[in-house]
């Protein structure tokens, strides 16, 4: 998946002061995250605890008052997102980093929490790789992402107006399982279910995408910006899908929590 780690962490900074305004659905999915490692969770003295990919600090009081001794740190790509966390929590302590490269030695960390995150690594294995490498053995990992069929209708909308990348491509239940293998982290709970938004006009939906920076991160998109035809012809597009009066924006999530074994024949 051709994406472009800079812009990325650019689009995320600039978004960072509206973006909980527009986050409706990574709080919704957060909060069954939470749950999920909760009632899941075979931790309970977890001495480090890092929130991967923690945008504006927002689960960092929840993630903190369900391990209050553990010594909590927020990581993100975006340097705008932590400046914004933390005037936001002062008592949380940040650091900008990338998935990809963990800045934590060998066997450091009890416990990763990720919501809505991982879909934005350009390399799954190593990602996975720097996961199991920085956790300690037994420790696990929560988190959530997007699969393929995340916004459909806006997608099948595009092409009917031009074959340029418009809309962000996230990788299948499949690549994920690859990558979660070949890093030796065992599936503890693994689900996906499709949620989908309900708008009154498609503007509403790529202003929300816009809000929250998660407009086109790919190459290939169109290099100039698209004229009123354009839009006008995707908005027609679009009304295909309206159903009871509304536009739907469906997105599939995925909910993983791995652990790291304990020892190698803990592994088999």
């Amino acid at each position: 998946m051709p994406i472009d780690k800079v812009k990325i962490a650019r689009s995320f900074s600039r978004a960072a002061v509206e973006y909980d305004s527009a986050a409706y659905l990574q709080r919704e999915v957060g909060e069954l995250l939470l749950a999920k490692l909760q009632s899941q969770s075979e931790l309970h003295d977890v001495s480090t605890l890092v929130d991967l990919g923690c945008g504006t600090g927002y689960f960092s009081s929840y993630l903190k008052s369900l391990y209050p001794r553990a010594n909590y740190l927020g990581v993100d790509i975006a340097e705008g997102m932590l400046d914004y966390a933390n005037d936001q929590h002062l008592l949380s302590r940040w650091l900008c980093a990338d998935a990809e490269q963990l800045p934590f030695g060998n066997n450091t960390i009890s416990c990763f929490f990720s919501n809505l995150t991982l879909q934005w690594c350009k390399n799954l294995a190593t990602v996975f790789s720097e996961l199991m490498r920085s956790l300690a053995p037994g420790g696990q990992i929560c988190f959530s992402t997007l699969g393929p069929t995340t916004l459909w209708e806006l997608r099948a909308a595009w092409r009917q107006v031009d074959y340029f990348i418009h809309v962000n491509e996230f990788y299948p239940a499949d690549y994920w399982v690859a990558a979660i293998e070949k890093a030796g982290l065992q599936v503890k709970m693994h689900s996906i279910a499709l949620k989908v938004l309900q708008y009154d006009h498609v503007s509403q939906l790529t202003r929300e995408l816009k809000t929250l920076g998660a407009h086109n991160m790919n190459k290939g998109q169109r290099p100039t910006l698209s004229g009123r035809q354009r839009i006008q012809q995707l908005h027609q597009a679009y009304e295909n899908f309206r159903t009871q009066g509304k536009l739907p924006a469906t997105y599939e999530v995925y909910y993983w929590l791995l652990r790291k074994p304990l020892s190698t024949v803990d592994a088999t």
